[in-house]
């Protein structure tokens, strides 16, 4: 069952939760819950997984059979960076 939960804040911090939330496709109230779930969660009790954002979630399977190893990904850093 789910009820609703008032909390006061910082009128700053509440904006930046709000971007964080828009960032990553979620509401403030999940990134609040995640957080409590932490919170409450026992040492050495595996993490309830989240569904991932919908962003993330459509870069799924986005390389597969693609022939790109470690030092290629290094040589392209190094030349990006130069």
């Amino acid at each position: 069952m789910q009820t609703k939960l008032t909390l006061r804040l910082d009128e700053e911090l509440i904006r930046e939760a709000k971007a964080l939330a828009r960032r990553r496709g979620t509401s403030v109230s999940k990134l609040v819950a995640g957080y409590f779930r932490a919170l409450t969660q026992h040492p050495g009790e595996a993490p309830e997984e989240e569904p991932l954002p919908p962003l993330t979630r459509s870069l799924i399977g986005a390389l597969a059979g693609a022939e790109v190893s470690e030092e290629d990904h290094h040589a392209y850093l190094e030349e990006k960076h130069q």
